[in-house]
């Protein structure tokens, strides 16, 4: 523990602010009781009405990690790690409760379960991210889990009700990857109200900013809001809603 700024700084809060996503790894596993602290953490954080709609399926098997991989448009750090969690949204536990107690479930069907399910899962992951890190171990999300969902959901045997929303790879770094800079806190954090007059110059500074870190990372000349653009101008996984469709999730209510 020690002061910054006249502030208390732990190691938990030193460790969040040290984050860095790594996409390079050892071939070393992970000892199943630090894998079970770290599935622990997870899920001891909080869900909507404690409806606990959220499953982590863990995955060693190199076969399908290579799988995993390939579908996500090639991350060969997710092969490489000796853990890949997949975050799914799951309300097919919420749909036996309430058959048990003879109701019929259509939250599934709302825009409000789709939310509920994309926070409840990004918070476990932001305690599995947290907790791996504070363990020496490093980590980075995939959100491409739902470039391919159908093949993600046939691999895991996922059933009606549930979703994969998001990817995390857990391993040993091999190297220290440089830490990517952050707009600052003052975009980030509105007092009372949205304050909208700072976005558009502070766009204009972060892209300097970002612009020189992929300069020096030896990338190809770009910056954030050029990245932002070229992403945004389409739906980049088109898979989603037929697929969300098909496991119950209709999004329209």
């Amino acid at each position: 523990m020690g002061f910054k700024g006249g502030c208390v700084v732990n190691s938990i809060i030193y460790s969040i602010k040290n984050h860095r996503s790594i996409r390079n790894y050892l071939e070393k596993d992970i000892p199943e009781e630090v894998l079970q602290e770290i599935l622990e953490a997870a899920n001891a954080m909080p869900t909507s009405i404690n409806g606990q709609q959220i499953s982590i399926v863990v995955i060693k098997d190199k076969s399908k990690k290579e799988k995993i991989a390939e579908w996500t448009g090639g991350q060969p750090w997710i092969s490489q790690a000796p853990v890949f969690l997949v975050f799914v949204a799951d309300f097919y536990k919420a749909y036996i409760a309430c058959e048990k107690n003879g109701s019929h479930q259509i939250i599934h069907e709302s825009i409000e379960g789709s939310l509920v399910g994309a926070v409840d899962a990004g918070l476990a992951m932001g305690a599995a991210i947290i907790s791996a890190e504070s363990l020496g171990l490093g980590i980075v999300p995939i959100g491409a889990v739902r470039r391919n969902p159908q093949e993600m959901i046939d691999l895991l045997g996922l059933p009606q009700y549930t979703y994969p929303l998001v990817g995390l790879v857990i391993g040993y770094p091999a190297d220290a990857s440089a830490q990517k800079p952050r707009f600052p806190l003052e975009t980030l954090v509105h007092v009372e109200e949205y304050q909208k007059d700072k976005i558009a110059p502070a766009i204009d500074e972060y892209d300097t900013i970002m612009s020189k870190y992929y300069s020096e990372r030896g990338d190809k000349d770009t910056n954030w809001s050029k990245q932002v653009a070229n992403a945004y101008k389409q739906v980049y996984f088109p898979d989603v809603y037929p697929t969300m469709k098909k496991q119950g999730f209709l999004n329209d209510k």
